[in-house]
């Protein structure tokens, strides 16, 4: 008779991939808030509600690891739950970004925490990289969250007015965005990944069209080379989303997983980079893009969160991502 799983005791860090998404989705309904589309209060409803959703998930999570650290790495060799934990690090950098015209204050100490956990996931993923087999050792598009995903942070260090902290962030998560693209391109063209794993292409939109809203938030006076990255990256994100959508038929041909997840925050991403872009250079393209990428998003997500959440609570997404019991 199998026994009954406590509280926390297999908590899978997969679902982080999925919270991460509807971060996404409140940065992307503030981005057209600030166009004056739609009430700010949108936005921060939704991510007040995901903010309980991390906080549930986060504490289960830490109780797991109370209960034997061990957990931790075991997770880490797993390819979904270490693209979860990455997630983590990044759900806490889109918070401090919600809490910028929040409340300032506590949007600093969170984007500092936020760095903090990101080198300790990079740092992880590192550890499990050189110790495990080589053939782990693969480029992934999982790579962006653990070894990219401090771009995140620079969203908030932007609007805070860390300019040199974020143009730090900038220029070396875009270094290592571009390696990661240019690998992932030489791996597509010798060999399709299984149709399971297919999803987590959509994961390359996301550093794209992040790299689109941090130039945009510098001081085009100041900052002159900025503006012209805005325009670059928002036609790569044009570019990734153009040959994702070319693919879509072969991206879904798994059927519903988990991996799932990893369209969500891209979506998003690149709905509120648009609409970023739109705001500040008067672009009616990025307009129409941003807007109905945001209209697609906000049925797509609440689907995929609805149907993990579900695996979630009844113990199949543990079983699925084969995350660690304590």
């Amino acid at each position: 008779m199998r026994s009954r799983t406590g509280f926390g005791e297999q908590t899978p860090p997969a679902i982080f991939s999925l919270i991460l998404g509807l971060f996404g989705l409140s940065m992307a309904w503030g981005a057209a808030a600030r166009m004056s589309i739609v009430p700010a209060a949108i936005s921060e409803i939704i991510l007040g509600g995901v903010a309980v959703v991390f906080a549930i998930a986060a504490v289960a999570y830490g109780r797991k690891l109370t209960l034997r650290a061990g957990t931790l790495i075991e997770d880490a060799r797993i390819l979904p739950n270490r693209g979860g934990l990455a997630a983590l690090a990044v759900c806490v950098s889109v918070l401090a970004a919600g809490l910028v015209p929040i409340s300032p204050v506590w949007a600093t100490r969170v984007m500092y925490v936020a760095l903090g956990l990101h080198v300790l996931m990079a740092l992880l993923v590192i550890y499990v990289l050189v110790s495990g087999p080589k053939e782990q050792r693969q480029v992934t598009p999982l790579w962006h969250l653990s070894f990219v995903g401090f771009i995140v942070a620079a969203v908030s260090a932007v609007n805070l007015g860390k300019y040199e902290l974020a143009e730090a962030i900038f220029w070396a998560t875009l270094v290592a965005a571009v390696i990661i693209w240019a690998v992932s391109a030489v791996q597509l063209v010798k060999r399709v990944p299984p149709a399971p794993l297919r999803p987590m292409l959509a994961i390359h939109l996301a550093p794209a069209s992040l790299f689109v809203t941090v130039a945009l938030g510098f001081p085009a006076d100041d900052f002159p080379t900025m503006v012209m990255m805005a325009r670059v990256f928002s036609i790569v994100a044009m570019l990734i989303l153009l040959g994702l959508l070319v693919s879509l038929k072969s991206l879904l041909e798994a059927g519903f997983s988990p991996m799932w997840a990893s369209f969500t925050f891209p979506m998003t991403a690149f709905s509120a980079a648009m609409l970023s872009y739109a705001g500040q250079i008067d672009s009616v393209l990025e307009r129409i893009l941003g807007g109905v990428m945001l209209a697609v998003a906000s049925v797509v997500v609440p689907y995929i969160a609805v149907k993990v959440i579900r695996m979630w609570m009844t113990g199949q997404l543990a079983l699925k991502t084969n995350a660690a019991k304590a």
